[in-house]
């Protein structure tokens, strides 16, 4: 889905920039999110993702540029731009010593919800998140996930238009992220406009319509997972043979369209077109060369993410230090 002119859009930020004294933390972003769609920001630790959803919240502000959810400005509307907005920035947090039913009692009075609307719609959102019979538990024993998904709970209680989720699935084990994943699903059938941080290609592949890709503030990449699909390069697989030396003559000579090259660590990387690396194996068999191991380094969108990022990054690496400046001064309005 693409936005045009004549749909209201959810979020248009337009020459957005961000700077912490030299650190530009985000760097002239322009990004707009249609109504109904799963859009994602896509980027390693400290490209700038976590810094523009503080400014969409309005919790820092731009140095520039402009920032509108549907269709308001904070300069224009002030707190009013959150109405029909609901989200986390980083991991919600809730009272350990309070059941997961309290929190989200406690946080609908806070809101202002109806006190005689709050319970049902406590009991919907519980519902839709899968915690329903676990809400009289102490969120001390929820697991990750499950705190997860009450903070999907607690955003859902404002009914909102736009949710937005920074790094939903981060931290999560498997399981945990096809439940996160299945859930954003469930959310955006019923029209909800979804705006979710990641730096998992495949979380965002799997459920994003478009997408942007930072890196160090600046846009790498903007258009929709099949455009991203178009530019991935071809698959690289890890390839290990009875004889590694025959396999690359083997590939130079009949197979030139497959790059076979020593990967540093005493086996072979093979990568090209997925029906011409069946083919080069074929051959590998017929000529008696036996085949020991041949498994992906890495998806094409996953190789091509760290191309455009250029970086190998790991996801527990620090943020950059405006990131952690702007976390602090969160911190601070909060007592």
């Amino acid at each position: 889905m693409h936005p045009d002119s004549s749909t209201e859009l959810a979020v248009d930020a337009v020459d957005v920039t961000k700077r912490y004294g030299p650190l530009v933390a985000v760097d002239n972003l322009n990004l707009q999110v249609a109504p109904g769609e799963v859009y994602g920001i896509l980027g390693p630790n400290g490209a700038g993702k976590t810094t523009f959803l503080r400014m969409l919240f309005g919790l820092i502000r731009p140095d520039s540029g402009t920032v509108r959810v549907f269709g308001r400005a904070w300069a224009d509307a002030g707190v009013q731009v959150l109405d029909g907005v609901a989200g986390f920035i980083e991991s919600p947090r809730f009272y350990p010593y309070l059941t997961g039913r309290q929190n989200l009692e406690g946080l609908a009075l806070l809101d202002g919800t109806d006190p005689t609307r709050s319970g049902s719609r406590i009991d919907e959102v519980l519902d839709v998140v899968d915690l329903a019979g676990r809400e009289n538990d102490k969120v001390a024993g929820y697991s990750y996930g499950m705190r997860q998904r009450l903070g999907v709970a607690a955003s859902l209680l404002r009914d909102p238009r736009l949710l937005v989720l920074d790094e939903p699935a981060n931290g999560l084990d498997p399981g945990g992220i096809r439940d996160m994943r299945a859930l954003v699903k469930r959310l955006t059938e019923g029209g909800l406009t979804v705006l979710l941080s990641s730096h998992h290609m495949d979380e965002v592949e799997e459920i994003c319509d478009n997408v942007t890709i930072m890196s160090r503030g600046r846009v790498a990449f903007h258009g929709s997972i099949g455009d991203l699909r178009a530019m991935a390069p071809d698959p690289g697989h890890l390839l290990s043979t009875s004889d590694d030396a025959r396999a690359v003559v083997l590939a130079r000579e009949l197979h030139p369209a497959v790059a076979v090259e020593p990967d540093g660590g005493g086996g072979l990387v093979a990568s090209g077109a997925s029906h011409l690396l069946s083919a080069y194996v074929a051959d590998l068999v017929r000529a008696d060369i036996e085949l020991r191991a041949f498994t992906p380094t890495r998806t094409p969108l996953e190789a091509l993410f760290f191309m455009l990022t250029d970086t190998e990054a790991e996801p527990d690496e620090p943020s950059e230090p405006g990131e952690r400046f702007a976390h602090r001064q969160q911190a601070g309005a909060a007592r």
